[in-house]
Parts: structure tokens; sequence; C-alpha cells
């Protein structure tokens, strides 16, 4: 029987989809008002916070459980936050982003490790981590960047994200249908 985690490779294949379509909408929408840009960044913490609840519930019962549910309750808390008070002020709304991304970079590097002892040689959660943390101090360390500026960052950092997720869900279906070849086999 081959691990569970192969089963859910869906999961941050979408995460990475999702992610992706954010930074587009950030990066080719310049005209994108802090309005506009607070309520897109809540509707996709809020639904990539849901499927990372989903990782922690159906994903293995030894790992990374716990961080999954962390990086998910965030997600979810970002999202309302920044659907709660859609008037939030461009500083504000930073903040929210680069803890959020931050924290979830943290948890990603966490869970990342754990998977390198299932899958050998894994290095995209871990990537994908790295990049959120750099991604949120940036936001941190370039605050007066500008509108626009924060929206380009805002969008390259998750497309790359994204990329990193997209491409991990579609090594995990790779590594699943390589094990159910060899289970067939024995």
């Amino acid at each position: 029987m081959f691990d569970r985690i192969f089963d859910l490779w869906w999961i941050p294949a979408l995460r990475g989809a999702l992610a992706i379509l954010f930074g587009i909408l950030a990066l080719f929408w310049p005209g994108i008002t802090i309005l506009a840009l607070v309520i897109v960044f809540g509707a996709y913490a809020i639904v990539d916070g849901v499927f990372a609840l989903l990782t922690a519930f159906r994903g293995p019962a030894e790992g990374h459980r716990a961080g999954m549910a962390v990086v998910g309750v965030l997600g979810i808390l970002a999202g309302v936050v920044a659907l709660a008070w859609p008037g939030i002020t461009a500083l504000a709304l930073l903040l929210v982003i680069a803890a959020w991304f931050v924290t979830t970079g943290i948890f990603e590097v966490i869970a990342g490790i754990r998977l390198r002892k299932r899958l050998e040689s894994e290095w995209l959660p871990i990537l994908a981590g790295v990049v959120s943390v750099i991604f949120g101090v940036l936001l941190l360390a370039w605050p007066a960047g500008g509108a626009l500026a924060i929206a380009w960052l805002i969008g390259l950092s998750a497309i790359v994200y994204g990329i990193t997720l997209l491409a991990l869900g579609l090594r995990l279906r790779k590594a699943r249908s390589a094990a159910r070849v060899m289970t067939a086999g024995r």
C-alpha cells in the first residue's frame, strides 16, 4: 500500500495553480486598486487555508499535520482579516500579507524536510517555503515601495511560489503512479 501523502498530490497542485492565478491577477492588472487587491488576496488566502487544513486532516498521521494545520488556520485568518476590513490601508495589508508569507514559508520548509524522509531528493516544498519567507521579508523591508511595485512583487512571488507547489503536486502524482506500478508488480 502506498503512502497517503501521494494520494493527496492534487492539493499542492491546486494550491499552486491558485497561487499562480493570484500572481497573474496581481501582475497583469496594473490598475488594480488596493481594495481589489485586498479582496483577491482574502479569497486566495481562505481557499489556500482550507486546502492546507484538508492536507493536515487527510494526510499521514505522522509528520507535518500540525504544521499544515497552522498554515491552514493562519491562511483562513489572514483572508478573513482582509475581507472583514476591506478598507484596510496599504501598509496594514502589506503587514498581513508579509506575516502570512513568512509564517507559511517556515511551515512549508518544515513540511518539506519531513517529506524528504519519504520522497528522496524532494526539494520543491522547501523551495516554496524559502520563496515564501524571502517574499515576506522583502515586503517588510520595502514597505513604501508604492502600490504598483508592491502588486508586482506580490504577483511575481505568488507565481514562483505557485510553480513550486504545482511542480510538487505533479511530482507526488508521479511518485504515486510509480508506487502503484511497483505494488502491482509484486
